[in-house]
Formats: structure tokens, C-alpha cells, sequence
């Protein structure tokens, strides 16, 4: 099995990737590979909703590093997201990437995979309900397998290392794929 993790947070070391690590380290204590890419790593432009996608190959006509991450997440049979809560929704480049797998409407290329999130946040989990729920709707139209979640209360960079409860959900969470 593969797993695919996508921090959608510009801080590595910071909370989310702290709590993606977690997930990872899980899923290979079961034998499962698992990849990581950073999203703040990747040229990912706009979606311009010229929807070619939804025509011919049914594939993004935009050129950029997106194509490289549509490739892993066709691959993997899970893929965990990973973003911080701002202002009560993802960051910036986690939507930029939700925005641009449009195509994966049309082609199919993800249904029946399973997707997990994990997200802190400064106020704890009762900030992360919109942030979730755009997921879980994004699932539900991709066809994807909304699987679980990790929450975390944390705002200053690796505090959540600090919380034993929230890594242990996390590593528990990739134990079960």
C-alpha cells in the first residue's frame, strides 16, 4: 500500500508536519511506503476555470509542478492532507491544490482512495469544523474514502511535539490504513 502525504503548511518542522510524520511513521510500521511532499515546494498556479479538464483527456491544461503531484496521488492509495487552519479554512497553497483536482471529477483517477486530514490549529479542533467540512465535501464529490482526522490545539511552531495525545491519535491513525 502507499501513502501519500500532502503538508499543505509553509513551516516545515512546524505542527502539521509534525502530525503528518506521525501518520507516516504508522502506516510503515504496517510495511506501507509512504511519500512526502511539501506543497510550499511545488509551482502550483491558479485554477482559471477554463475547464478544459472537463473535455478530451480530461486532464488540467495548465503547465506546471502540478502534474507531478497528480501523478503520486494517482499512485498512492491513501493520501493524508495536512494543513493549518487560516482563518477558518486551509492555507492558501493546500486550496490552490484542492482548487486544481478538478480533473480527477472527470477522469476518476482518485475514487475509491482514502484520504485522511490532519489539522491543527491555534483554537483547537472547534476552529477546524469549516476546514473539515470543505474536505469531506471535496471527498464525497471525488469519490474519495474520507477515512479520519487528527485535530490538534497548537499555534507555535512544533508545539504540538509537546502533546502526547494528539501524536499518539496521529500515529494511530496511519496504524489503521
Amino acid at each position: 500500500m502507499k501513502v501519500l502525504a500532502l503538508v499543505g503548511s509553509p513551516r516545515k518542522g512546524g505542527n502539521t508536519d509534525i502530525l503528518v510524520n506521525q501518520v507516516l511513521e504508522g502506516a510503515q510500521t504496517k510495511g506501507y511506503t509512504t511519500d512526502k511532499l511539501y506543497l510550499y515546494d511545488y509551482t502550483i498556479s491558479l485554477c482559471v476555470d477554463c475547464r478544459q479538464c472537463k473535455k478530451g483527456d480530461r486532464v488540467c491544461c495548465l503547465n506546471d509542478e502540478m502534474e507531478l503531484i497528480y501523478s503520486k496521488m494517482e499512485e498512492a492509495d491513501v493520501i493524508v492532507f495536512g494543513t493549518p487552519v487560516y482563518w477558518y479554512g486551509p492555507s492558501a497553497k493546500m486550496k490552490m491544490l484542492m482548487d486544481r483536482m478538478r480533473p480527477f471529477v472527470e477522469n476518476k483517477k482518485v475514487k475509491g482512495k482514502r484520504a485522511v486530514l490532519v489539522i491543527p490549529a491555534a483554537e483547537g479542533k472547534g476552529a477546524c469544523g469549516p476546514t473539515a467540512e470543505m474536505f469531506r465535501l471535496s471527498f464525497l464529490y471525488l469519490d474519495v474514502e474520507f477515512v479520519g482526522t487528527v485535530y490538534a490545539e497548537a499555534y507555535d511552531k512544533a508545539e504540538v511535539s509537546t502533546h502526547p495525545k494528539e501524536l499518539r491519535a496521529a500515529y494511530e491513525l496511519g496504524c489503521s490504513f
